[in-house]
């Protein structure tokens, strides 16, 4: 199978949807934005070809592009896995008349009204929500639902670009920094009140192959604004408990709704007083590295998993479900240079078998915003047997490492 994958070398974990459908047995071309002399040995010996364009979300140079390979050559795929480039190339897909995910699946994915508009259609419980482009419709819609509010981009990934409004005079400022006056279009909710999570899945004919789900420590936007806190994502090994059958069953409604075929999803959810109530859809791979995560908890390639999944149709094997497995993100105490770390060497003794994989910026390393993610400065990533017990251990991983900066 001839496969087209578009960008393998950033973020750096592209490398590895790479590796594994070369290991698959495809025959796999690159679109990226580097130069070929870019390229290591490990993919250049991956890729059977590569072809360097200006920006892979310029629609026009991706066909281009697209249409020099299938000058040469039959494409069977053409993949991506980053939530910026699902819409690009979507539409050169469909252009193209290449299979996979359509337009219309990668615009509800991306756009965030017409998301929840289906949803609700369809009876899957979200918050109440329109499009806004401007500051009165914005207004028309908080004196018809009510504070709070959440105001974001209708393409926002993650918490980037979100604001919750508690009343007048925030949502005022929220609207000023957003971008609305410039010509941006916004996404309003109802803010939705109850605990964090997500699940993610890998889908073959629409069919769930695999299924993991994750919980939020706090909730993300309140880990992507206060500093002190050190968030945690866990991935739970009882995934087989009653109490996630909705959740599940609501994911394959959605995947039925959106026409997914064969491909990653990652849906984001609240449970609370209204109960469970979808948030968000991805037609991708979920980011921050989740999928080493399910890795380390379940004996699994998941990237493996996913490449099975686009070249032969079928998963190669189940998931081990031995361990829960949690990123812990650690703060910097100020935006500056790591100046070093404290409590390191405590941690280390107590759970260093437990810690699968970390970074620790050395001293001297610029700090990042709290608001670029949990893995823009420290994390760990750890995994136990007992999910209550890596809860804990997480825990006393952020009451107890520091991390120093001026």
């Amino acid at each position: 199978m001839n496969v087209i994958f578009v960008e393998p070398v950033f973020p750096h974990n592209q490398r590895e949807f790479v590796r594994a459908l070369a290991d698959v047995g495809a025959n796999v071309i690159g679109i990226g934005e580097r130069p070929p002399g870019y390229l290591d040995d490990e993919m250049k010996d991956w890729l059977a070809a590569y072809e360097q364009i200006r920006s892979v979300v310029h629609e026009n140079s991706l066909l281009e592009a697209v249409r020099k390979v299938q000058s040469r050559i039959w494409v069977d795929r053409l993949e991506a896995t980053v939530e910026a480039h699902i819409m690009p190339v979507a539409r050169v897909r469909e252009a193209r008349n290449i299979p996979g995910t359509s337009v219309r699946t990668a615009w509800l994915c991306r756009d965030k009204p017409a998301m929840k508009q289906v949803l609700r259609d369809a009876g899957v419980p979200c918050a109440q929500s329109t499009s806004a482009d401007t500051l009165a419709e914005v207004r028309e819609f908080a004196d018809r639902v009510g504070y709070p509010l959440i105001l974001k981009p209708r393409d926002a990934a993650g918490a980037s670009g979100t604001f919750k409004v508690d009343n007048d005079r925030e949502l005022e400022a929220a609207v000023r920094k957003s971008g609305l006056e410039r010509g941006a279009s916004l996404a309003v909710e109802e803010f939705i009140e109850g605990h964090e999570g997500f699940i993610d899945t890998l889908c073959v004919r629409g069919e769930v192959i695999h299924e993991f789900i994750t919980h939020y420590y706090p909730n993300v936007l309140e880990a992507m604004r206060t500093r002190w806190i050190s968030p945690q994502m866990v991935a739970t090994n009882r995934i087989a408990a009653g109490g996630y059958d909705e959740v599940k069953a609501m994911t394959r409604k959605v995947i039925r709704l959106f026409d997914i075929g064969t491909s990653a999803t990652h849906m984001e959810w609240f449970y609370g007083p209204k109960g469970l109530e979808f948030s968000e859809i991805g037609c991708r791979p979920p980011g921050v590295g989740q999928w080493d995560v399910y890795n380390a908890a379940n004996d699994l390639d998941l990237y493996r998993e996913w490449a099975m999944a686009i070249v032969h149709g079928r998963p190669d094997r189940m998931p081990s479900r031995r361990f829960s497995c949690g990123m812990i993100a650690l703060r910097p105490d100020r935006d500056g240079r790591i100046r070093g770390y404290a409590g390191l060497d405590e941690i280390n003794h107590r759970f260093g078998n437990r810690i699968v994989a970390a970074r620790l910026p050395d001293p001297g390393t610029p700090t990042q915003p709290i608001e670029a993610g949990y893995m823009a400065n420290a994390w760990m990533r750890v995994r136990h047997p007992d999910y209550d017990e890596l809860r804990g251990i997480l825990n006393v991983i952020g009451e107890t490492v520091r991390v120093y900066a001026h």
